[in-house]
């Protein structure tokens, strides 16, 4: 793990609470609203920001991200501009880990050398590739370890005793436990089927769980966060965007729409464990 990683978990453990990540859209619906609303997220709740990289051809992405990365490009946002955010970002704050989740195309077209020794100079801790398996580490993967970033890994309900080795081979940072079977943001997760599952990873893993897609609210967000290290809530945030936008641009709300949503499912992961 990065230190940063190392040292968020290391602040919940002692605090028996859960990670929040908060996922949303870098540029959405533009550059300037989403840096203000990345700087405003740690205050709001998020413990670990995971920062959007829009891509046209998104393969587990639900329709909201799927619009929200639609804005994202036409406003014209790549892959400078998300590093650009993360500088502007870390201005102000050096502690909050930041993990950028994408397509592996972008970062080819970008070059992958030249990517990951940007991600670490602009303050990125590590990444979530969703279309690169276990088969093609050498492509990014541990190239990233060598770099001392965190290359984390998706496990679904799919994933059975024979894949889950390869799954956790070479994942740092935190494992991303997809709750349902499908896109982002499709349906309400399980907590009882979820719990029973991150047991089963725990015990082939001393990383961090984190479970994500579906959650969307304070209440399941606390259910999800009695078992897991951490709750991941991306489609919620990126919802509440959307439906502050006027005419398709940021209304006067937007930030404030974004953030209070944070809030609001923060309470709900902050009370997992009471009692």
């Amino acid at each position: 793990m990065t230190q940063r990683m190392t040292d968020c978990f290391a602040k919940l453990t002692a605090e028996n609470r859960p990670a929040f990540v908060t996922y949303f859209m870098g540029g959405d619906p533009d550059f300037d609203t989403s840096v203000e609303i990345m700087k405003g997220l740690p205050a709001a709740g998020a413990d670990v920001i995971e920062l959007g990289m829009p891509f046209s051809d998104p393969m587990a992405d639900g329709p909201s991200i799927q619009a929200a990365g639609l804005r994202s490009l036409e406003a014209g946002h790549n892959i400078p501009k998300c590093l650009e955010m993360v500088r502007r970002f870390r201005a102000d704050d050096e502690a909050t880990p930041i993990v950028v989740m994408g397509y592996y195309n972008p970062i080819y077209q970008y070059g992958a050398e030249r990517f990951l020794a940007d991600a670490k100079q602009a303050g990125i801790d590590g990444m979530i590739i969703v279309d690169l398996p276990p088969e093609m580490d050498e492509e990014l993967c541990i190239p990233a370890i060598d770099e001392g970033l965190n290359f984390i890994r998706l496990a679904t309900p799919t994933t059975d005793e024979k894949r889950l080795p390869k799954v956790l081979s070479n994942t740092s940072g935190f494992v991303y436990y997809v709750s349902i079977n499908g896109i982002t943001g499709a349906a309400a997760p399980k907590p009882d089927e979820v719990a029973q599952s991150v047991a089963h990873i725990k015990a082939k893993t001393d990383l961090p769980i984190c479970v994500g897609f579906g959650v969307r609210t304070a209440e399941q967000a606390a259910s999800i966060g009695r078992a897991a290290d951490g709750v991941v809530v991306g489609s919620a945030i990126v919802s509440a965007i959307a439906d502050s936008l006027q005419d398709g641009k940021a209304g006067s709300g937007t930030i404030n729409a974004a953030l209070s949503t944070v809030s609001s499912i923060a309470e709900g992961v902050r009370s997992a464990r009471n009692g």
